[in-house]
């Protein structure tokens, strides 16, 4: 089969590799759609652990196919079925795990983070992955077709940050940060009934491309942050702030720019030479403000998504901007650095 494997720092290729075998308890999947998310451009920077020539991997944990083979003890799938893959798993039995968050676990993975993924033809679904629900079915039709359903892994991320803000009816709502996870989180914040949704980026382009994807969203690219949300708040802040974006300026400027009992959900990581940030905790003393964080998504979440995609109360459809074969793999990941399109999406026949 046609993968594409990762050896280490910028240094990957498009191999021909054996396709795999299944035991008894796991699935085989026929890809087809693999989303590039900020996270893979990260590792194909920087590398990651135990990556290396000697021992390759392959990338790509934003997934949806079709079942290609199921081992003799797999029951509730069979070959033709057309699936999601929610991509982390944890051990099963520890307090994360058994409370619903396997994507806390301290021993978890996930495909295409430790172990392969999607960006290759087919791509094993292991015994553990099949009991604990990562395989979610779905019907193909014109609100879920493979692209959107291989998005439905950041939008359950964006969704569970949504949840640890509990944004509702007439909130004002601030995310910094305007791609694509950005526009994810202004549609849930849309969607629970915000009054207003401000959208900001230093990007000029991506604020553009935001504007366009609804006109409901108030886009600002200016340096004069907190004299627009004033403006547009009356003087009082912004219920819920969301940096959607790696920048630890934004997270320490969030906190003044909420207003009284406001709520703000860190989304964004920041690389660890910089995940050390100064807040004036006065802030959070004076206006009772409440600081949350979020990390992945459970499988409980991801399946809500997949509701909310399926039932067509999400239109994501712009979301899926870009599409390529795997032979055009330089130019997807390319386009995603660049941040041109919103996603970038490999697609097999």
């Amino acid at each position: 089969m046609k993968a594409i494997q990762f050896y280490g720092k910028n240094d990957y290729a498009l191999t021909d590799v054996a396709r795999p075998e299944i035991k008894d308890g796991e699935i085989l999947l026929k890809v087809k759609a693999a989303a590039v998310c900020g996270s893979d451009l990260r590792m194909i920077q920087n590398g990651y652990q135990g990556v290396t020539r000697e021992t390759p991997r392959i990338y790509g944990h934003e997934i949806s196919g079709i079942i290609e083979q199921t081992g003799r003890s797999v029951t509730g799938y069979k070959p033709g079925m057309t699936v999601a893959i929610a991509p982390n798993m944890g051990c099963g039995t520890c307090d994360a795990c058994v409370s619903g968050n396997t994507h806390l676990c301290r021993e978890y993975r996930a495909f295409g983070i430790n172990m392969d993924g999607g960006f290759a033809e087919y791509v094993v679904i292991p015994e553990a992955a099949v009991r604990q629900g990562n395989v979610v079915k779905i019907d193909i039709d014109e609100d879920m077709t493979f692209e959107k359903a291989a998005v439905l892994e950041p939008l359950s991320c964006v969704y569970n940050g949504f949840e640890q803000v509990g944004i509702k009816p007439c909130d004002t709502v601030l995310i910094i940060g305007a791609g694509p996870i950005g526009i994810m989180h202004g549609m849930l914040a849309k969607m629970a009934g915000a009054a207003k949704v401000i959208i900001t980026d230093l990007n000029e382009n991506r604020v553009s491309i935001c504007k366009e994807f609804d006109p409901f969203f108030i886009t600002y690219a200016g340096g004069e942050l907190k004299g627009f949300v004033m403006e547009q708040t009356q003087g009082q802040g912004v219920s819920v702030c969301i940096t959607a974006c790696p920048s630890p300026q934004a997270q320490a400027q969030a906190l003044e720019l909420l207003a009284v009992n406001g709520r703000v959900n860190f989304f964004g990581g920041l690389p660890a030479d910089r995940s050390q940030v100064t807040i004036n905790t006065n802030q959070v003393h004076y206006k009772q403000l409440v600081l949350t964080g979020s990390c992945r998504a459970s499988l409980t979440q991801y399946r809500k998504c997949m509701k909310l995609v399926q039932a067509g109360v999400l239109n994501i459809d712009k979301i899926v901007s870009a599409t390529y074969s795997i032979e055009e793999y330089e130019e997807a990941f390319t386009a995603a650095k660049e941040g041109r399109n919103l996603k970038n999406i490999f697609v097999f026949s």
